[in-house]
């Protein structure tokens, strides 16, 4: 369960973003407690992913404030760099180095960033890959995996930089249908460890199972926040009924 007692782990208020003309968040304000599962889903442009990508500074948010874990996301470079070792992110594409082994990929951060020893960083991938279950591919390269397995990589590398927030931008779109079942059993198994996770998905039945809220977005806002049986059962905006209408069937 999150813990509310605690100070959140990430807080937006009155975050705007623009790219060029187009205002892409429109004063998000998002408390996210520690531990706390959170799904957002919303029609294309909606900003749901652009939202996720202002929490560790891939993009830079105009106006409002960010903190992660006591953390203001400001220009400062520094604060940048603590915020990026502290969030794991894992996009719709892997993102792998195609030229380095499973392994070699899962060590390069832990190794330039954490600055640890390379035995240390390769008995740390190895201790991941196992929880994503794919330790028998840790000599191969990514080009010899499924996308499926390569997801599963990129979920193994974010952990070893030991994370306590991680961020999923639509891990599973570019997955074909029989391959995301694996992917998402990886992701129910981090949730039901206590990680503080926000999801990009349209993936319903993951929200239903593991999320504590469902935010609903659409034109740069939070149309709707509820937990998943609210969400469902009864949404509150004619929005978000539509929404729903066009994604379950």
């Amino acid at each position: 369960m999150p813990d509310d007692e605690a100070p959140a782990m990430i807080e937006m208020s009155g975050v705007h973003k623009w790219f060029g003309d187009f205002h892409v968040l429109k004063g998000v304000d998002l408390t996210v407690s520690r531990q706390e599962r959170i799904v957002i889903c919303g029609p294309s442009g909606s900003g749901k992913s652009t939202l996720i990508r202002c929490i560790n500074r891939l993009e830079e948010h105009q106006r409002g404030r960010i903190v992660v874990d006591n953390i203001e996301l400001t220009s400062n470079v520094r604060n940048i760099e603590k915020v990026r070792a502290e969030v794991g992110m894992v996009f719709q594409l892997f993102n792998l180095f195609p030229h380095l082994t499973i392994l070699e990929n899962l060590t390069l951060g832990p190794i330039w960033v954490r600055k640890m020893p390379k035995k240390e960083a390769e008995e740390t991938a190895m201790h991941f890959l196992s929880k994503v279950h794919i330790s028998e591919q840790a000599r191969k390269y990514p080009g010899q995996l499924s996308g499926g397995q390569q997801q599963r990589v990129a979920i193994a590398r974010s952990l070893c930089m030991s994370p306590k927030v991680m961020l999923f931008d639509e891990p599973t779109s570019a997955l074909d249908p029989e391959m995301i079942k694996e992917v998402l059993d990886v992701m129910i198994e981090l949730a039901d460890e206590g990680m503080t996770m926000i999801v990009v998905t349209h993936e319903m039945n993951f929200a239903r199972r593991v999320a504590h809220r469902v935010l609903f977005m659409d034109g740069g806002v939070i149309v709707e926040t509820n937990t998943p049986e609210e969400f469902f059962a009864a949404p509150r905006h004619e929005r978000t009924r539509q929404f729903l209408s066009q994604i379950i069937h």
